[in-house]
């Protein structure tokens, strides 16, 4: 059973600094063949994709939080990480991390399908 599991949240002011782990049993899901992205829903809202890593290592960010939070892998420790600077009151949410599978047609893309997702971690900013 593939478990995803998020951690790091909490509550900070603004401007401050939060580090986002996701961990899974290699046995079950290894990073290294999956996409990986965080997402976050805050109440009221619809969740969004805020950071991406490809199977190789490519990165993408929501607009919002470019220059801010900065998204890695190590695939040694099967750790997806999302660092997470200069934090605003609008970047109050929960967190999820997501696996996403891949294929490969003219080069290795990310399905979109977001095949598994963590139980999520709550970030809170405060002014």
């Amino acid at each position: 059973q593939v478990q995803l599991m998020e951690s790091g949240g909490g509550s900070v002011q603004a401007g401050g600094s939060l580090k986002l782990s996701c961990t899974a049993s290699k046995d079950t899901l290894n990073m290294i063949n999956y996409c990986m992205g965080w997402f976050r829903q805050a109440p009221g809202k619809e969740r969004e994709g805020v950071a991406f890593i490809e199977v190789l290592g490519g990165t993408s960010y929501a607009d919002s939080v470019k220059g801010r939070f900065t998204i890695s892998k190590d695939n040694a420790k099967n750790i997806l990480y999302l660092q997470m600077n200069s934090l605003k009151p609008e970047d109050t949410a929960m967190y999820y991390c997501a696996a996403d599978r891949y294929f490969v047609e003219n080069g290795i893309k990310c399905a979109g399908t977001n095949d598994y997702w963590g139980q999520g971690t709550q970030v809170t900013v405060s002014s």
